[in-house]
């Protein structure tokens, strides 16, 4: 297929206000940009800002990536009209795309049917919100169920990254095609470790979010050291980590956790590699990177069964548990534990390899995008 202009557009992506906000988005358009040329426009409100529009024009990762910053309005449909003018603004500077890759079926993806009403460019969205999942359907607030539809019905095609998404969409009432296609993982950074551990390391990375229940894996972490268990845990992430702090604090077991806040994608690469399980323990998710990246490391996975995360795990991957529970997670970081318990990183490695690399989403996208502009 001939090169083309793809332009990346998203409800979440880094910036300097979240600076790891849809990271996934991010990676999916360096994917992308290995066959095609992409460009990336977001727009974001900003609180405190004299100007009424800034314009953060940089390349990243190799990919141009212009992210307007706005003056917030309190007024709600103030600000929605000053997020439209960012992204009108911001797709003048840009080179015209053949094809619009949206991302997140939130109110900023209107500008995506602007754009085709307009100018007669199609769009395609992925969708990873786990706010439309069907089990959370009666939480979710009617306005961003009708948004979604009306957004999700005007695409080309939708790209979920589980089936359990799927399903969650077409419940909403979007009739257009789906096809399921999984975050991407760099698995040329994301490798297995060559030396052994001296001890057992469980690592946890997350944003820390209630629903990832972290206090819970520290505190079963801490139960097992009590009890003798020789183990280390790695845990932290975005977020607030004082919390898990205070707990360790109070523990005598501080030498064998070691808690860390915001980290590199080379970095959390490092600590997974120089890991042995990795442990998820949420209460709702789609199709966590973090699983994917653990599976490039070559470690097994501890995970509760939610969303799209039994879509992806291979035999041999680990253990899924049932629910979020303390002792469960206890009973399996034990067994996980166990020199009998069947270890193949290779496997893990070749399925992540297969499953989530770059050169897999990429050339997935490609035919996608060969279709659509045919």
């Amino acid at each position: 297929m001939e090169k083309k202009n793809i332009l990346f557009i998203s409800s979440w992506f880094p910036n300097k206000l979240e600076p790891t906000n849809g990271n996934f988005v991010q990676r999916h358009a360096e994917a992308v940009s290995q066959i095609h040329s992409v460009e990336v426009l977001h727009a974001i409100n900003v609180t405190h800002q004299k100007e009424k529009f800034i314009f953060d024009d940089q390349v990243i990762n190799g990919i141009r990536t212009l992210i307007v910053y706005y003056r917030n309005a309190p007024n709600p449909l103030l600000n929605f009209w000053r997020r439209m003018l960012a992204y009108s603004r911001g797709f003048k500077k840009l080179q015209k795309p053949d094809l619009v890759h949206a991302n997140v079926l939130h109110n900023n993806l209107l500008f995506a049917i602007y754009l085709k009403k307009k100018f007669k460019i199609p769009f395609i969205v992925t969708e990873h919100w786990t706010a439309l999942r069907k089990i959370n359907s009666e939480t979710t607030p009617s306005s961003i169920k009708k948004i979604a539809k009306l957004i999700g019905n005007h695409a080309s095609i939708i790209l979920p990254v589980s089936h359990d998404l799927a399903a969650g969409l077409k419940y909403l009432g979007i009739k257009t095609p789906m096809k399921v296609i999984p975050n991407v993982v760099n698995t040329n950074l994301f490798v297995p470790k060559s030396e052994p551990n001296e001890r057992f390391t469980f690592i946890h990375v997350s944003n820390l979010i209630a629903r990832k229940n972290s206090d819970k894996i520290l505190k079963t972490a801490l139960r097992l050291l009590q009890k003798g268990y020789d183990l280390s845990l790695k845990i932290g992430g975005d977020g607030d980590i004082s919390e898990l702090e205070k707990i360790r604090e109070h523990s005598e077991f501080k030498d064998k956790i070691e808690i860390f806040g915001t980290q590199t994608i080379q970095e959390i690469a490092e600590r997974m590699k120089s890991s042995d399980c990795f442990i998820l323990l949420s209460n709702d998710e789609n199709q966590p990177c973090v699983i994917a990246e653990s599976f490039g490391s070559g470690i097994n996975v501890i995970s509760t069964n939610v969303g799209g995360i039994a879509e992806f795990f291979p035999e041999n991957a680990g253990i899924l548990l049932d629910s979020v529970d303390e002792e469960l997670l206890e009973k399996t970081m034990i067994e996980v534990m166990s020199p009998t318990f069947e270890k193949d990183p290779l496997t893990l490695v070749k399925y992540a390899n297969e499953t989530f690399s770059v050169a897999a989403i990429g050339q997935q996208f490609s035919a996608i995008y060969k279709e659509i502009l045919k």
